[in-house]
């Protein structure tokens, strides 16, 4: 049976050439690429990927660490990731610290540094300054999605620009009674996303002259249960009730729509309600929202680490990180906002 080896030299190249050009991955000139291809037919020779990671140093493996896999957002960049690191023959090794500091200093302090990764992608986590030297230490590309950390590789949204966009929109309906429905502290613990949104709400009440009504400041746990409880309580008393809610969250407005409808309140005629994310059912709720593409952001975190590697015709991995730039977002318009009674 023929060898990565045999191939090489009866196409006249090295071995890391052969498994590039088998692989489509990296740069190869076409005549070499040709070379290889008929020499491979010749033989009989299918590429090993075990071979193929033998003459390239790598394993052909990237880890990716989250804090938890049970939410939607982490669903999609997963989603997004694993459908991308696929088409590049990549595998994908998962880890997910469960939001407990226990898990966490297990995957930085032991399993990332058993370096049978080629990169790491991390998730909506800010490293401390430990764990930036950790990863540094085995010398592998590492790209963030979700939050800028110092000289790395990052891919994040816009999220005070984004409330304050949500926040535009109401106020150009007409809205001047407006509610804010957040995350609790415990999710400010990172990257501090709920008090980015908050801060963009808050901007735009003020650009606009209109002050915030404290009480109307809610806070949630980012699921559609405890949207609903917290909303359902805001809109019981009919006394200064505002007419418009601004979500953190697609799923916390799912949980707000429910809790105005059980009310027998009618949306949007007596309650708008806008949120931020994208969830494919928002379409079925009339949602209005500012779509992120979490499944396009783990496509782009995969794509950014093979240029780190030097894939995609690259020469070298890259040295530098390249300019931080705020991923695209989208407006939504849809049936859940119009102009107040």
């Amino acid at each position: 049976m023929a060898s990565i080896k045999d191939v090489a030299l009866r196409a006249g190249v090295s071995v890391a050439t052969v498994s590039r050009a088998l692989s489509g991955k990296g740069k190869v000139s076409a005549a070499s690429r040709e070379s290889v291809a008929r020499a491979a037919r010749d033989l009989g020779y299918v590429l090993s990927y075990n071979a193929s990671s033998l003459a390239s140093g790598r394993s052909r493996n990237i880890g990716i660490v989250v804090p938890t896999i049970s939410r939607w957002y982490f669903a999609n960049v997963l989603q997004g990731a694993t459908q991308e690191l696929n088409e590049r023959g990549y595998d994908l090794t998962l880890y997910n610290t469960s939001g407990e500091q226990r898990h966490r200093d297990a995957v930085f302090q032991d399993l990332l540094m058993r370096q049978r990764l080629d990169a790491v992608i991390t998730v909506t986590l800010k490293l401390t300054a430990p764990e930036l030297h950790q990863l540094r230490a085995v010398g592998k590309p590492l790209v963030a999605l979700g939050g800028l950390l110092p000289e790395v590789s990052t891919i994040r949204v816009d999220d005070f620009n984004i409330a304050s966009l949500a926040t535009e929109h109401l106020l150009s309906l007409g809205h001047t009674k407006i509610a804010f429905l957040g995350g609790t502290d415990v999710f400010n613990v990172d990257f501090n996303l709920p008090a980015a949104r908050l801060d963009g709400f808050e901007y735009a009440l003020d650009q606009a002259e209109i002050a915030v009504n404290p009480q109307w400041l809610l806070d949630a746990d980012f699921t559609t249960a405890g949207a609903y409880q917290k909303v359902r309580s805001l809109l019981s008393n009919p006394r200064g009730r505002p007419t418009a809610l601004l979500c953190a969250s697609d799923e916390m407005a799912f949980g707000a729509i429910m809790a105005a409808r059980d009310l027998g309140l009618s949306l949007p005629g007596d309650f708008s309600v806008i949120g931020i994310d994208g969830h494919e059912l928002g379409e079925l709720y009339g949602l209005t929202t500012i779509a992120q593409h979490p499944a396009a952001q783990g496509e782009a975190a995969v794509a950014r680490i093979m240029e780190l590697l030097g894939e995609d015709g690259a020469d070298e991995p890259a040295g530098t990180p390249p300019a931080d730039e705020f991923f695209p977002t989208e407006f939504v318009l849809r049936t859940s906002t119009a102009p107040p009674a």
